[in-house]
């Protein structure tokens, strides 16, 4: 398989991926209109940490690690290596040297649509990985791929230079170009959920604090005791 290695892309302004990091996948997902979103088939191995950097793209054989090596050289301060292959596999792909060279050069972790291994050694040196497998299966350096093109992961296009955001509770991608929007739209969806918060500690109830009253009864759904319901008396 032919390939190309693409130099310097473009990357989200330092300042838009830090403003990002300070949100969860799942506030920046809906601030973004619920889009984004990557499946729940990919999950992190280590639980209680969130990062965000801008997408170095990998697009892989399967069960071939050669363009990872050859990714790790386009890789610096502040990016996530993203990984894909050209048609399904669980092989562990990536594993604690891979992460030893890429944390030496700035990377905040791995994103893969493949499998990953050496997952305890990965958790104690601190470095963040999602992956849709865990597999000690290991992997050969034979074919060719290319790093720095835009690839599918879970129904989404990553770019090089787009923002990853993952947490405990998935990954979300939001496009180079959006960083900003997406960044300002987080930060007031965050506000109205910190008034929502404040509303529930003091007794509000969403049902009205949402004006869910009228919904229910617009759908037709009625309040009676329990006595009316074990009578059968339905409305």
């Amino acid at each position: 398989m032919p390939g190309v290695i693409v130099t310097n892309p473009p990357r989200a302004a330092a300042e838009d991926v830090e403003a990002l990091a300070g949100y969860g996948v799942a506030t920046v997902g809906e601030a973004m209109g619920r889009t984004g979103l990557l499946g729940p088939g990919i999950r992190p191995v280590q639980q209680g940490v969130r990062v965000a950097g801008t997408a170095v793209t990998v697009l892989s054989w399967p069960g071939d690690n050669l363009m990872i090596h050859a990714a790790v050289e386009q890789c610096g301060e502040g990016d996530i290596l993203v990984v894909t292959t050209t048609s399904p596999s669980t092989d562990g792909m990536f594993g604690e040297l891979f992460a030893t060279a890429l944390r030496r050069r700035g990377v905040r972790g791995l994103v893969t649509g493949a499998g990953i291994r050496d997952t305890q050694e990965l958790r104690e040196m601190g470095f963040a990985a999602w992956s849709r497998a865990v597999s000690a299966q290991g992997t050969v350096k034979a074919t060719g791929g290319s790093v720095n093109v835009p690839v599918a992961l879970d129904g989404q296009v990553v770019h090089p230079g787009d923002v990853v955001v993952a947490d405990d509770d998935g990954v979300v991608v939001v496009p180079r170009e959006r960083a900003r929007q997406v960044a300002e739209a987080s930060e007031a969806r965050e506000k109205k959920e910190a008034a929502s918060r404040a509303a529930f500690l003091d007794g509000q109830l969403g049902l009205d604090r949402y004006g869910l009253r009228e919904r229910l009864r617009q759908l037709g759904v009625t309040y009676q005791t329990y006595d009316e319901d074990a009578a059968g008396e339905r409305p």
